[in-house]
Parts: C-alpha cells; sequence; structure tokens
C-alpha cells in the first residue's frame, strides 16, 4: 500500500509540473495567463465536484468555519495559479516552477512570525541558501538575461506567497470537513476571482479553438486528477517521503520547459534550481510533524 501511495504522489507530482509547460504552450499561442489559470480552475472544480459527489460523507459543508478557511483557500489557489502563468508568461518555465516551490519557505517565514514554528540555526541556514539559489537562477545580478524579467521573478515569489495562503487556509479548514469539500470551496472561489480578467469572450472562443484539448488536459492534470491523486496517496505516505518526490514537479516543468519549448538555462541557473531544490526538501523533512499540511514537502 505505501509503494502504491508514492506513486500516486510522484504522478500527482508529475502533472503538476506537466501543467506548468502545457500552459507554456497555451500562451504561447496567444492565450493570457489569466485565460490559463482560469481553466485550469474551472476544470479541476468540475472534477473536484464529481469527486464530492462519488464521496458525500462527513463534506462538513454546514460549517461556516470551513467556508471561510476554504475561500481564504482558495484565494490563495487563484493567486497561486494567476501569478503562476504570469512567471511563465515572463521568463520560462524552469524559472517560475522553480520559484514556486520555494513556497514553504515562505510558509517558514509566516510560522515564524506567528510563532507556529520555532526558528534554528538549520532552518535559518536552508532559508539563506534558498536566496542564494533564487539570486542565481533568478540572474538578478543581470536581470534580463536568459529572458528573466523583473515581472517574472516577482510573480513567481508572489505565486509561492499565494500558495503559502492556501497552505494556511487548507490546513485550518480541514478539520471542518472534507478535502474534497475544501477543494470544491476554494476552486469555485478560484473561478469566480478570475472570469472578469480572463474575459467572457475570450474564454467563450478558447472553448471553439483548436487548443481546447490542451486547455481540458491542463484542467485535468494541473487541478482535478493531480489533487485527488495526492490527497489519496498522502494518506499513506510519510511528510517526508512526500518532501522528496515532490520534486518530481519543478524537475519536470523544467525538463518540459527545455526540450519542448527550447527554454535555455544557463549553468549558474542550473546550480541555482539544484540549491532550491535541495535546501527546500531539507527544510520540509526535517521540520516538525503535523504542523503544517503536506504538498511539496510542507506538513
Amino acid at each position: 500500500m505505501a509503494r502504491v501511495s508514492t506513486a500516486l504522489v510522484i504522478v500527482a507530482a508529475l502533472c503538476w509540473g506537466l501543467s506548468g509547460g502545457i500552459g507554456g504552450m497555451l500562451m504561447a499561442e496567444g492565450w493570457s495567463a489569466y485565460l490559463v489559470s482560469f481553466y485550469r480552475g474551472a476544470i479541476g472544480l468540475l472534477l473536484v465536484l464529481v469527486w464530492l459527489m462519488l464521496q458525500p460523507g462527513g463534506h462538513g459543508l454546514t460549517s461556516q468555519r470551513l467556508w471561510g478557511w476554504s475561500v481564504i483557500a482558495g484565494l490563495g489557489v487563484a493567486g497561486n495559479f494567476a501569478f503562476y502563468f504570469l512567471s511563465i508568461s515572463q521568463g520560462s518555465v524552469a524559472v517560475a516552477a522553480t520559484l514556486m516551490y520555494c513556497a514553504p519557505v515562505f510558509v517558514y517565514l509566516v510560522s515564524f512570525a506567528l510563532r507556529l514554528e520555532q526558528p534554528s540555526v538549520l532552518k535559518w541556514a536552508a532559508i539563506a541558501v534558498v536566496m542564494l539559489g533564487i539570486v542565481l537562477l533568478t540572474r538578478v545580478y543581470d536581470m534580463g538575461a536568459q529572458g528573466v524579467t523583473v515581472i517574472g521573478v516577482t510573480a513567481g515569489m508572489l505565486a509561492g506567497v499565494c500558495y503559502a495562503v492556501f497552505i494556511f487556509g487548507f490546513k485550518y479548514a480541514a478539520p471542518h470537513g472534507s478535502p474534497q469539500a475544501i477543494l470544491f470551496i476554494a476552486f469555485s472561489v478560484l473561478v469566480m476571482m478570475l472570469v472578469w480578467p480572463a474575459d467572457i469572450g475570450q474564454i467563450m472562443a478558447a472553448a471553439k479553438s483548436s487548443d481546447w484539448p490542451l486547455f481540458v488536459g491542463l484542467g485535468v492534470l494541473g487541478a482535478g486528477l493531480s489533487f485527488v491523486l495526492y490527497v489519496v496517496g498522502l494518506r499513506n505516505v510519510a511528510p517526508a517521503v512526500a518532501s522528496i518526490v515532490a520534486m518530481v514537479e519543478p524537475v519536470t516543468a523544467s525538463l518540459f520547459g527545455v526540450l519542448i519549448l527550447h527554454e535555455s538555462l544557463a549553468s549558474s541557473q542550473v546550480v541555482g534550481i539544484i540549491l532550491i531544490l535541495v535546501a527546500v526538501t531539507a527544510l520540509s523533512v526535517y521540520s516538525g510533524p503535523g504542523r503544517l499540511p503536506a504538498r511539496w514537502g510542507v506538513h
């Protein structure tokens, strides 16, 4: 059972990585980051709704606290999707995915401020290594190199911040209802938040375009099937294992960008990616169990 669960988590991370590449392909065709984000969340909402209908027991949808925290989670995931794809459009899939993988660092900083997590020399050292990795990855000392822009870097960092908001929202909603109920509310908020910037006319045009299979694939892999597989798999996977296998996501996204989208990375950027992956994973593995919900090693 543990091996099957680990495989489910790996497949989920692989799906998230592929979704970044698919989003990059769609934006290369001229579709906006907001539209791509909207379809990812909207199709994910439909699949989560099916999951909720198949397992309706214990959903907790009558709980006000569930709704309150799930709405916060929805605001976080809406910002995460939108800023992530904006970062891709202004830079590259590899840079955006790795910056977003830094979300645990923001979770730790917020946790330190709220006294939910005790700081230590190891944690501060790992955070310092992540920051060094970000400098190398984004090449802030030579902004504009390799197509990385200030907007792309800022959006990538904000995607991580927004994911931290989603993590806290999910954490505090979890005791009051089922994961599918929380995700149903969160994705509903996402759809309502992004329908206006995505533009109704563009939403209709995308549905009638030849790119509709990519939009469907984006939603299924990036927000529907992946979340279901991850939640189911995580029930029998230790947080430390989840922390390590979650590296599949940014690695997959980076390889997709380089091999399929023909993006390029300087040697210093590759070093930056490695530093970030190792440091973030170390932070996740050695953190106190049970304090934060697990995804990308945050638990």
